[in-house]
C-alpha cells in the first residue's frame, strides 16, 4: 500500500508536528507532502520522509511571511499529484485536507481545526487593531472565498478525526460531518515531576494573534510578577515592546531546556483559545498546575475544583479575571504527582494505540 502524508507546513516543532511524527513511525516509507519545509526545524524522524513541497516554497520572502500566500493555499495543496497512493492520511489546520485523492483511495484527516485564519480566529488575525484597513478590506472577500473552499473541500476526507470534543463540534458545524476524537499525544517522559518553585509564572507558545500573549504580557505589566515566555513568532517584536522588565522573553528552547522551565516555575499561564493543547499537559506533566482561559480545548485537559483539580480557569480574557484567577491560585493546595498522574492520561503511547487502532479498522473496511 502506498501511502502519502499531507502537512500545512513544516516551520517547527509544535503540536501538529507532533501528531505528524507519530504518523511518520506508522509509516516509515511514506512520502510526505506539504507547502514548505523549511529544512531542519523538525525532527529528525519527519526530516528522514521524502518531503515534496509546493510552489509556495519559492515564492519571495516565503520562509518568513508564508502566511502572507494564505490566498493561494488551497491552490498549492491541490496541485500535488496523489494519483499513485492508496492511503493519504492529512494532518490539517489550514488546507492540508483539501488535498485531492485519487478515485478509489482512502483519505483520513486528523484536524487540528477547520481553517482557523477564517473561522474562529479571523478577527484575532485580521480584525480592527490586527491588521490595516487596506488587509481588511481586501480579506473581506478573500475570506469568503476560503470559507466557501473549506466546506466544500471537506468532502474529499472519507474519515475525519478530531483532536478534541471542541474541533469535533467545530467539523459539525461548518463541515456537516461527524468526527472520532482521539486527544494529541503528550510526551509525558520528557518532563520530570517537580515541587520546585523559583518565582516565575511561564508561558510556553508560538507568539501568534490569537494565543493571546498580549493579555499576559498586560496584566503581568500591572502586577509587576515575574513572567517567562518560550517560544517565538509573528508577535515577537510587537510583544516584545508591550512588555516590562518583568518579563523575559527567553525564544525557543530545547527539549530538554524547556523542561527545566516547567520544573522551576510556579505555574503556567495559558491565555488563548485553543482547538485542544499540548502545552497545559506538559506543565502538568512537570507536577505544575495550569491558570487557563475557560474555554476551547482546555476544558477538556485541565481540571478545576475536584480533589484531583490540575489548575484555575479564569472566565474573561481582561487583566481583571486573569489577576483574580491567580489570586485564587495562591489559595488553593496542588499536589505535583496527582497533576502529573492525570497528564499520563495523555500519553503518547495512548494516541500511538488508538490511531493505529483506528486506521486498522478504516484502511479494512475501505479495502475489503
Amino acid at each position: 500500500m502506498r501511502v502519502a502524508l499531507v502537512h500545512d507546513w513544516l516551520t517547527g516543532m509544535r503540536g501538529g508536528e507532533k501528531c505528524l511524527e507519530v504518523f511518520c513511525e506508522l509509516f516509515p516509507s511514506a512520502d510526505l507532502h506539504t507547502l514548505l519545509h523549511i529544512p531542519g526545524t523538525v525532527s529528525p524522524t519527519i526530516e528522514r520522509l521524502k518531503i515534496s513541497t509546493s510552489f509556495v516554497q519559492h515564492l519571495p520572502l516565503s520562509r518568513a511571511q508564508y502566511r502572507k500566500y494564505l490566498p493561494l493555499f488551497p491552490l498549492a495543496i491541490e496541485r500535488f499529484r496523489l494519483e499513485q497512493y492508496d492511503l493519504i492520511i492529512s494532518t490539517s489546520h489550514c488546507v492540508a485536507k483539501g488535498a485531492i485523492p485519487r478515485q478509489g483511495a482512502l483519505h483520513i484527516c486528523y484536524c487540528h481545526t477547520p481553517m482557523r485564519y477564517v473561522w474562529e480566529m479571523y478577527d484575532a488575525y485580521f480584525g480592527k487593531g490586527r491588521s490595516g484597513l487596506f488587509t481588511r478590506s481586501l480579506m473581506a472577500p478573500v475570506a469568503r472565498y476560503l470559507r466557501a473552499w473549506d466546506v466544500k473541500s471537506s468532502d474529499r476526507v472519507h474519515h475525519f478525526i478530531a483532536n478534541s470534543q471542541n474541533v469535533r463540534e467545530r467539523i459539525r458545524r461548518h463541515y456537516n460531518r461527524d468526527a472520532e476524537v482521539i486527544y494529541p499525544p503528550v510526551d509525558v517522559s520528557d518532563f520530570r515531576v517537580s515541587s520546585c518553585d523559583e518565582g516565575y509564572f511561564l508561558i510556553v507558545s508560538a507568539l501568534a494573534p490569537y494565543k493571546r500573549i498580549d493579555l499576559a504580557i498586560e496584566t503581568f505589566n500591572k502586577s509587576g510578577e515575574r513572567l517567562v515566555i518560550v517560544g517565538d513568532g509573528q508577535e515577537n517584536l510587537r510583544l516584545r515592546v508591550l512588555a516590562r522588565s518583568n518579563i523575559e522573553f527567553v525564544g525557543t528552547a530545547s527539549t530538554d531546556r524547556l523542561a527545566e522551565y516547567y520544573e522551576r516555575c510556579t505555574a503556567l499561564i495559558f491565555p488563548g483559545e485553543e482547538d485542544f493543547g499540548i502545552v497545559p499537559l506538559e506543565a502538568m506533566a512537570s507536577g505544575k498546575p495550569v491558570i487557563a482561559y475557560r474555554k476551547g480545548g482546555a476544558l477538556e485537559s485541565v481540571v478545576e475544583g475536584r480533589e484531583n483539580q490540575t489548575g484555575i480557569f479564569f472566565t474573561d480574557q481582561t487583566t481583571d479575571s486573569l489577576l483574580e484567577a491567580i489570586e485564587r491560585f495562591r489559595r488553593t493546595p496542588f499536589n505535583p504527582q496527582k497533576i502529573r498522574e492525570h497528564a499520563l492520561k495523555f500519553d503518547r503511547s495512548i494516541f500511538k494505540s488508538k490511531m493505529e487502532a483506528f486506521l486498522e479498522k478504516k484502511i479494512a473496511e475501505h479495502f475489503n
